[in-house]
């Protein structure tokens, strides 16, 4: 049976989950949907998508079952806690987890998944929330490679670039490596502009400078010039959320007895942004918590005067 013509649950319709299922049911996918927000729902169902009702619906009339979820307790009881997935699903069912979350839970996804005839695919995203609503998102999965090709279209249907990573827990891990460089790369070009604004210096010629040489990343080179820097810290992707992603990453980095001495102190700053009114902000914004610290004006503009 083709996979268009398979129930397809999508569990979890959050900033990421509602774009991407939106995207599923615009190129074809029967879906069921279910959120514990009745708002998101109602929009996807306007869409035509079904309403789930419940994750116990949902297990038990669909195929593949699509769970993006924000920790790893969620995903331990919705898909594997009593009254869960599995608890109602039909033998052979695939869970395609879509969450960010410690590798520790992956594990137990996949050894529970397998123990109890079930198929279980970790896929988290990368990229934005309104890379999501475009079709736009990135995937990093860690499978089985036959489940993995089985599931291919609906990854195509939700974005433009998948990674194959490797067996269970390979794409959960891959998303902890590439987010720990994205959000340390973030608090280092914080406290190089705040650094630059106490210069005094102009900050146009300063990234002139730090674009012409190995110094620049794609934080500072493309995210940061449509968000902080043009005034805009609406969230894509916000402190709050990097914070958690940190405490993963020290979390999993101990566990491989693998030291992360600047992990755990962009932690520290990050938990000192929260604990300063600023976690629901882009994530860019740590720049104007480090601005706002040391009472100066915050870095804006950046676009080289002629």
């Amino acid at each position: 049976m083709a996979l268009k013509d398979k129930k397809i649950g999508f569990i979890g319709l959050g900033a990421m989950g509602k774009g991407m299922a939106a995207q599923c049911v615009k190129k074809g996918f029967e879906l069921m949907v279910h959120d514990v927000r009745p708002e998101p729902v109602a929009e996807l169902v306007g869409l035509g998508a079904t309403d789930g009702k419940s994750t116990q619906a949902i297990a038990a009339a669909c195929d593949v079952i699509i769970t993006v979820l924000p920790t790893g307790r969620e995903v331990d009881e919705i898909v594997m806690g009593p009254g869960g997935i599995f608890a109602n699903a039909r033998p052979g069912t695939l869970v395609v987890d879509l969450s960010t979350i410690d590798p520790e839970t992956t594990d137990k996804l996949h050894d529970t998944a397998q123990a109890q005839g079930f198929r279980a695919i970790d896929a988290p995203i990368g990229r934005l929330a309104w890379h999501a609503e475009r079709g736009e998102s990135l995937f990093m999965v860690g499978g089985a490679k036959a489940d993995f090709e089985e599931v291919v279209p609906l990854f195509e249907a939700m974005g433009t670039t998948i990674h194959y990573c490797g067996g269970p827990g390979t794409g959960t891990r891959t998303k902890l490596v590439n987010n720990y460089l994205a959000i340390i790369l973030c608090q280092l070009n914080a406290e190089a502009l705040s650094l630059s604004q106490r210069f005094g210096l102009d900050l146009a010629t300063t990234l002139d400078v730090i674009h012409g040489t190995t110094a620049t990343n794609g934080q500072l080179k493309v995210n940061w010039p449509n968000k902080v820097l043009a005034g805009d810290t609406e969230p894509g992707f916000t402190i709050d959320l990097a914070h958690k992603d940190l405490s993963l990453i020290v979390q999993a980095a101990n566990a491989a007895r693998v030291p992360v001495p600047v992990a755990a102190a962009a932690r520290e700053a990050f938990s000192q942004a929260r604990a300063r009114g600023y976690g629901g902000q882009d994530f860019s914004a740590m720049v104007d918590v480090l601005c706002d610290t040391a009472q100066i004006e915050r870095a804006r503009g950046g676009d080289k005067k002629t």
